[in-house]
């Protein structure tokens, strides 16, 4: 069906309004959609039409039914996940990069988005102190970022023992040890199906009372080993100590990585770079952008201090594929080929925030997390963790007390915050993320809280 020019003109700019109309009113919205809104989500629930419809009429439905039915994820109180909403110009850039319509895998091809890809890796390794000839891919998220930095380990220890797991599979292949810790997060483990070496045969090592994992309770390895760690702990924000972890990684040439898919941003700032000192003695790290640097869905990053490796076990070679030797080919980092341009997204935020801006951003959140506990401690109510970062672990008195606590907030629609079981004891997790959440928001939240837990426990 033809469009003119003109007509797209009209549908984005109506978009576009609906956009901006639908972000203005984050302030003043429940942050959970109401049931009324989910119910009439049941008007999507039709046949497939037989015949084309409006663009228009297809935007307007999706306006007035999906967004009142939305989670209010990109606005200032949404607490429930280690998740930041975009950033105005993440967003933008999201828009414009939609537009050019780019398939990120070669330069030859897409040299704009390849280039700025190419920068944004430049710049995180910087913000990270990672190693300044890091291999990285822009993937979907932590589960593909671990995927893909534990894809390169596993190549780099079976080589040192002469297997090709690439050519050869798992066949056959010297078994891996892997080690993770108690508190390991399933995303990690879910890579760990994927990549074949098992959910289950990993070798579980003993954590500390905030989550960190025990250097010394590590057994002896031989080669080939992989050493999992964490730095931020979903529940906590606890780091393991990675640089102690490493020395002992030594000892076996086990490859070390890191999962950091919030935590790793740590290590941008000066107040916090204490808790991620020393994993840059790591062989691999992953991480969030759509975390911590606010930029939208889907945005993980992988990084590997062997780049051979990565681009051993991801790159693709084919004949007709129009390659410069000389230029970075996105797609010889990253496990899919065809994808969309997430590293203008990343490169946005980083030209926009600068160096000190990334680091207000973080610390930011920080301070706002330590308001919540300090707040909630002195109403009476037990913080599980220590806050040394930006996740606060509340117990409102006994399991029940604490789901009713929880679910009369969710329902207020003021904030909203999740629940989760620490080492056995029931809490609501507050996580702070967003760029937009400001010190009025917190004190709002904080009045909602105490409001609704004071009544709950009368």
């Amino acid at each position: 069906m033809p469009y003119s020019c003109k007509d797209m003109r009209q549908l984005l700019q109506t978009t576009t309004d609906y956009a901006i109309r639908y972000l203005e009113g984050l302030e003043t919205r429940p942050v959970a959609p109401s049931l009324e809104a989910i119910s009439q989500l049941a008007q999507f629930n039709e046949p497939l039409p037989e015949q084309p419809s409006e663009p228009e009429q297809i935007l307007r439905l999706l306006d007035e039914v999906g967004s009142p039915a939305s989670m209010a994820m990109a606005g200032p109180r949404f607490f429930g996940f280690v998740t930041g909403g975009s950033l105005p110009v993440t967003l933008a850039a999201n828009w414009l990069a939609g537009a050019w319509d780019q398939n990120c895998g070669l330069y030859r091809i897409t040299p704009a988005t390849a280039l700025l890809e190419q920068v944004a890796l430049r710049w995180l390794l910087d913000v990270m102190h990672l190693p300044a000839k890091c291999g990285g891919a822009f993937v979907t998220g932590a589960t593909v970022a671990n995927f893909t930095a534990l894809a390169a380990a596993r190549h780099a220890v079976l080589e040192r023992v002469g297997w090709d797991v690439e050519a050869d599979g798992l066949f056959g292949a010297p078994p891996i040890t892997v080690v993770v810790g108690e508190e390991v997060h399933p995303s990690l483990l879910k890579a760990l199906g994927l990549l074949g070496l098992g959910r289950n045969r990993v070798v579980k090592v003993p954590v500390d009372s905030q989550g960190r994992m025990r250097p010394e309770a590590i057994p002896n390895l031989t080669s080939p080993a992989i050493i999992c760690t964490q730095v931020g702990n979903v529940n906590t924000g606890a780091c393991d100590p990675v640089e102690a972890i490493c020395q002992h990684a030594g000892e076996s040439s086990a490859w070390v990585h890191v999962d950091g898919a919030f935590g790793l941003w740590a290590a941008a700032a000066p107040s916090l770079s204490h808790l991620t000192a020393g994993m840059e003695a790591a062989d691999s790290w992953a991480t969030d952008a759509h975390k911590w640097l606010n930029v939208p869905y889907d945005s993980g990053l992988a990084f590997v201090r062997n780049t051979s490796a990565l681009r051993a076990a991801m790159a693709v070679t084919a004949a007709y594929l129009p390659t410069i030797n000389d230029r970075r080919n996105p797609s010889d980092f990253t496990p899919e080929f065809s994808r969309r341009a997430r590293g203008v997204e990343v490169w946005a935020a980083l030209r926009s925030l600068g160096r000190s801006g990334l680091v207000e951003l973080v610390e930011r959140t920080c301070c706002h997390a330590r308001r919540f506990a300090e707040e909630l401690q002195a109403a009476g109510y037990q913080i599980l963790n220590q806050v040394v970062m930006n996740q606060v672990l509340v117990s409102f008195g006994d399991a029940e007390t604490t789901h009713r606590v929880i679910a009369q907030i969710q329902a207020d629609g003021t904030c909203w915050c999740g629940s989760t079981v620490w080492q056995g004891q029931t809490a609501m997790r507050i996580s702070v993320s967003s760029w937009a959440t400001t010190d009025a928001d917190v004190e709002q939240s904080l009045a909602a809280m105490l409001r609704i837990a004071e009544k709950c426990r009368i």
